[in-house]
């Protein structure tokens, strides 16, 4: 029945820093869409920001996502890049399991504190 995962949305105070933030932590690309919408892609994903009420739906909080993220290079990598942009990692590196098998983990906040997991598969 379910293929894939999509689009994710997050609920954010400031739409243009997370979309800054997104761009120069995560390499993600910025991209407009539907009435001006801001977003960031990664591979066939993306990530849509919305401010708090903006979707009278969604009874999303600022600050309220959990995101577990794929990433193709070594953690250590990670972790010089993450120093380099003065982001503080909360967690890790520690062991996880993630969708399809073992993963290694690190956890840091973004500007909404938004709880970021980045991963690699062993």
């Amino acid at each position: 029945m379910i293929t894939h995962i999509d689009h994710l949305v997050l609920t954010v105070a400031d739409i243009e820093s997370s979309v800054r933030f997104y761009r120069r932590v995560l390499f993600m690309e910025e991209l407009t869409f539907g009435n001006g919408r801001k977003a960031v892609t990664f591979g066939n994903q993306k990530i849509n920001f919305q401010l708090l009420g903006q979707e009278p739906r969604n009874k999303a909080r600022v600050g309220s996502g959990d995101l577990c993220l794929v990433t193709d290079r070594t953690l250590n990598d990670v972790i010089s890049h993450l120093a380099r942009e003065k982001v503080e990692i909360v967690e890790g590196p520690v062991q996880k399991s993630g969708a399809v098998g073992d993963i290694e983990s690190i956890y840091f906040l973004d500007p909404d504190e938004n709880l970021i997991e980045l991963c690699v598969y062993k």
